[in-house]
Formats: structure tokens, C-alpha cells, sequence
């Protein structure tokens, strides 16, 4: 896990003859190191300490999280779990250099990881500061892998994170990377540059819907691509920002049986909403799959890993011909350390943060999955049927459809044959709001906005509650008006606070749960209503 500039092959040393990094630098405040080892996103903004997500760097108990698709607050649970991790390294380094313990370390969370997610031990983890950083991984591997310089084909281009459009074609997607380096957002990074393309998976008549014809899109544009002598790193989606999962399995045989060993298939799991056994699938066809722990999971933002089947493994542990702008995006601990050849080619840097918000993604992970599997089932079942009914109820919300697969879910779905993002749009008159009003409901359900509401003192009370949705989303078709889609969230850790061994304890936490959801809906209704939104100043350079 990354930390520093240098891109000596290397490790540096002070003066002293010590390691560059220290056992004080963990000394760092807790707070600090959460938010460091990362890109411009994570900074918290000096007025009211948060993130461009609206998270803080330590537990705020008091907001209401329903904004996994975006980012969560770290909670109290996963903010102890970093401290003691930070207080077993310490003590760690007074027997051994800080590099040394710390790659051993992510070496132990690897192992972690893959039980968790019942793995096997022949799958390799990359780790990075998030989703995005591993994008620019996976294009590097599928070099190697394919023997050339790919054209990556994004599935789902319109619903993925917006540094996407620039880590597909070797661009960097921020102006600093994790490390350090201040860079030219979408500059080149260097000896990693090359051709991508861009499917939508909205559909182009009137309404929100998926695309029909994503197979056959997704087919055309590998069949071209390779036509023009080009092998093909598709990256599909499972799932998008609404839920959206695209192609389908069989989209996906064809392409097997027509190119082999042609295309490299990278698949965005990013929001990690998908079943364990559907995820080893993926894994057994020899696929590479991106994962975060801070979407569903709940961990602190930001966390990334990139998992690489065995198969292509052996591939790939080679030193040479390594594009030179990837030394900006990991170190050597980032990489598995059976791959020698090419760790070799990386500084020895820790990146504290990193580490840290991945040992807090761990915790959630770790109690998420200790729920029993009917139980994780029957409580996104119900969460899923109590908010579907809240939203059809409300006079001033518009359900986007948010369809599982395009093809018929099964058994590898598990409790993720459920929706967990539900997705809307808000009216006034029965016309959806401006983009604008809908990112200023947004930053005002963050808020206690009970000082800008008239009316009662129950009123008052419901806009004092501050909470966190997902990001609006936004939505652009030909001929039409763009527009903006809120998404109220499930996350794991909701399940894993409502889970009891009692059941009649447990049925109500979830009503609690459903309860508090009424609450942000009502909150929402009042906002449009009362026009009270409006007075929360917007921060411009991150609603995009």
C-alpha cells in the first residue's frame, strides 16, 4: 500500500541509516492518517471537517447512513478496529523495520479478505486507495496478459464513477495521485495511454430504463475493435449506480467462444453488490473483478482492491516493460509478494491510510458475513419491500426501475437477488426538479435544517435529523432535459446493527430501520415543499 513520490526501484533511507518511514509516523493522528494516502476526494473541507461525500474522518453516530453507493461515515466499530490495528503495528516495529511489518501485514489482510469472501487461496489481491486506482492496475495487467496495448470497452460508462472515463484509456483521473504526485488531470500516464470506448446501459427512448440491445452493443464493439487488429479489455458492470448489471452471462460465453484469448474481461464490483458465489464465477472463468470495501461494506471511503485469478497470475509477475506513470499509483506492498519479479520494480512505501480504511472495511465485512445467510436474506427482503412501497407512496418521488440483471437473477445472486439501491426522482407538480434543486436536497438532508423550516415543531424536529444519501446521479438523453436521481441505500452495516438471535428483536430493528427511512422521506417532502434546500451553499467542484 502506497504512500510516497519517489519512483526509485529501491526503498530510500534518512540519513541516519534508518527506513524512510518511521515508527512516528504512526504516531500521526488517527483522524489524519484516515484521510491520508489517497487522492483530492478524501480532503476534508476546513469549515465543517467533512469530505467531498459529506463523511467525516471519525464516527458521527448521529447521522443516518443511507449512502453506500456513495460513501458511509466510518463507524464507531471499524473506527476502534483501526486504532488497535495501528497499536499491533507499533508494537510490531519495535522488533522489525516499518516496511517489513507493515507488507506482512498486508499480506495477513489478503488471507482476510479472501475468507470473508470464501476465496480461494490461489486469488491474488492488489490492494489500492480505491476503485479508480485499480482500474489503472487492471489496464496495466491486461497488457500483459493480452501481449499488447488493449481498447478498453466500459459497459455501463454512464453509471460507474466519473474517473472512469479517464482511467480507460490510461488517463489520470485526479490532479494528485495517492502518492503525492501532482499530475495534469487527464494527462497520459506514461507508457499507459491508449484507446477506449464508452456503452451506455440507460436506454434511449423516453423514461429510465436498461438498454435492450446491450448484448448485441457489447458484441459489436468487441467484434470492431478486434477487427482493427486490437485485443479488448472489457470492463461490465455488476452492478452500476442504479443496481444495473450488464451483460449477460450469455453475452458473455459468446465473446469466450468467438475471441479467445482476445479479450480480457475486468468486471466493476466496486459497489460490491453481489453474491460470494457469483463472485468466485467471475474468478473460475478467469476474469479479474474490482472491489471497494467502502460501498456496500460501509468501510471508510476510500478502499480498492483488484482480484486476479491464478491463471493470469503466472502471467503476470514479470519486471519488464512496466508502463513508468504506474509507480505514481502503488508501492510494493500494494502487490502480492509472490509476485517478486514485479514488487521489485516499487519503492517500499507504506500508505498508512490506505491500510487503515481497509482494516476498517475488514471489521464491516467481517460482521456483515457473520449474520447468517437466511437471515442477511430475509433482512434485505424486507428492507427492499418496506422502501419500494414508501417510495410508490410518496406524491413527490418517482421510482427508477432497478433491474438485477438483464438476464433472470439465480442461485449466484444469494440475498443480492434483492435490490439494495433504490434510486428516484423527485417532483413538484409531477415534473421532475432541476439537477440543481435535486443536488440542493441533497447537501440539505446532510444538515439540520430545523433554523431555515417553517411550521410546526414536528416539522422542525424531522429537518433538524441530519442524514446521508447517494449521490444524485445524473441522467442525459438526446432531446430531452437532463436530469437527477436520488438513491436511498442498504449497506451492510444495516444489516449487521438490525441482526438479533432473537428474531422478534430483530424483525424490530428493522422496522427501525424502515421507520428511519419514513423520516428521510418526509425530510425530503418537506424540502420541496418549503424551498428550504435552496439556502445550503453549494460546493460546485464536486457535483459533476
Amino acid at each position: 500500500m502506497s504512500g510516497g513520490a519517489c519512483r526509485s526501484s529501491e526503498p530510500e533511507h534518512a540519513s541516519d541509516g534508518g527506513s524512510r518511514y518511521r515508527l512516528r509516523d504512526l504516531f500521526t493522528p488517527l483522524d489524519t492518517l484516515l484521510v491520508s494516502g489517497g487522492d483530492p476526494r478524501l480532503a476534508l473541507d476546513p469549515e465543517d471537517r467533512v469530505n467531498a461525500y459529506g463523511c467525516a474522518a471519525s464516527p458521527e453516530p448521529e447521522i443516518w447512513n443511507f449512502a453506500s453507493s456513495t460513501a458511509s461515515t466510518i463507524s464507531q466499530g471499524a473506527y476502534d478496529r483501526a486504532a488497535q490495528a495501528r497499536e499491533e503495528l507499533m508494537h510490531k516495529c519495535l522488533f522489525d523495520e516499518v516496511e517489513v511489518a507493515f507488507d506482512a501485514r498486508c499480506e495477513d489482510m489478503r488471507d482476510e479478505l479472501r475468507r470473508h469472501l470464501q476465496l480461494s487461496p490461489r486469488v491474488d489481491v492488489v490492494f489500492s486507495p480505491s476503485g479508480t486506482d485499480s482500474q489503472l492496475h487492471a489496464l496495466l495487467l491486461a497488457r500483459t496478459i493480452l501481449g499488447a496495448r488493449p481498447v478498453t470497452i466500459v459497459v455501463g460508462a454512464d453509471q460507474t464513477g466519473s474517473g472512469t472515463i479517464h482511467t480507460a484509456r490510461g488517463h489520470h483521473f485526479s490532479s494528485m495521485t495517492s502518492s503525492g504526485v501532482a499530475v495534469r488531470k487527464d494527462g497520459a500516464v506514461a507508457g499507459l495511454a491508449g484507446a477506449s470506448l464508452a456503452l451506455p446501459l440507460r436506454e434511449a427512448a423516453p423514461g429510465i430504463a436498461t438498454r435492450a440491445d446491450a448484448d448485441a452493443a457489447v458484441l459489436h464493439a468487441v467484434e470492431a475493435a478486434i477487427a482493427q487488429g486490437a485485443p479488448v479489455l472489457l470492463q461490465i458492470m455488476d452492478s452500476s449506480k442504479l443496481g444495473w448489471r450488464a451483460p449477460s452471462a450469455a453475452c458473455l460465453d459468446e465473446i469466450a467462444r468467438r475471441w479467445p484469448r482476445q479479450v480480457q474481461i475486468v468486471v466493476d464490483a466496486c459497489q460490491a453488490r453481489l453474491g460470494r458465489r457469483r463472485l468466485r464465477s467471475y474468478l473460475d472463468r478467469g476474469y479479474m473483478v474490482l472491489i471497494t470495501g467502502s460501498k456496500f461494506f460501509g468501510g471508510p471511503a476510500f478502499s480498492g482492491a483488484l482480484l486476479v485469478p491464478k491463471g493470469l497470475s503466472r502471467s503476470l509477475d514479470r519486471g519488464e516493460g512496466i508502463a513508468p506513470g504506474i509507480f505514481d499509483y502503488a508501492g510494493r506492498c500494494d502487490w502480492p509478494v509472490a509476485w517478486t519479479a514485479l514488487r521489485s520494480r516499487f519503492e517500499r512505501r507504506p500508505n498508512f491510510g490506505q491500510w487503515l480504511r481497509w482494516e476498517a472495511a475488514l471489521a464491516e465485512i467481517g460482521n456483515y458475513y457473520a449474520v447468517p445467510a437466511v437471515s442477511r436474506a430475509e433482512m434485505l427482503a424486507e428492507l427492499a419491500a418496506g422502501i419500494d412501497s414508501m417510495i410508490a407512496l410518496s406524491p413527490s418521488l418517482r421510482s427508477v426501475p432497478t433491474p438485477t440483471a438483464i438476464d433472470t437473477a439465480d442461485a449466484d445472486d444469494e440475498e443480492f437477488a434483492q435490490a439494495t439501491i433504490f434510486p428516484f426522482t423527485l417532483l413538484r407538480d409531477g415534473k421532475p426538479v432541476s439537477i440543481a434543486e435535486t443536488w440542493a436536497v441533497h447537501r440539505a438532508l446532510a444538515r439540520d435544517m430545523s433554523e431555515e423550516m417553517s411550521g410546526s415543531t414536528a416539522d422542525r424536529e424531522i429537518a433538524a435529523q441530519r442524514c446521508l444519501v447517494g449521490q444524485p446521479v445524473r441522467l442525459e438523453r438526446e432531446d430531452e432535459t437532463p436530469q437527477a436521481v436520488l438513491r436511498l441505500c442498504v449497506g451492510a452495516r444495516l444489516v449487521t446493527e438490525a441482526w438479533s438471535p432473537d428474531m422478534v428483536k430483530a424483525r424490530r430493528n428493522v422496522q427501525h430501520v424502515l421507520d428511519r427511512i419514513a423520516h428521510v422521506l418526509v425530510k425530503i417532502e418537506l424540502l420541496l415543499d418549503r424551498g428550504a434546500a435552496a439556502t445550503v451553499p453549494a460546493k460546485s467542484a464536486f457535483e459533476v
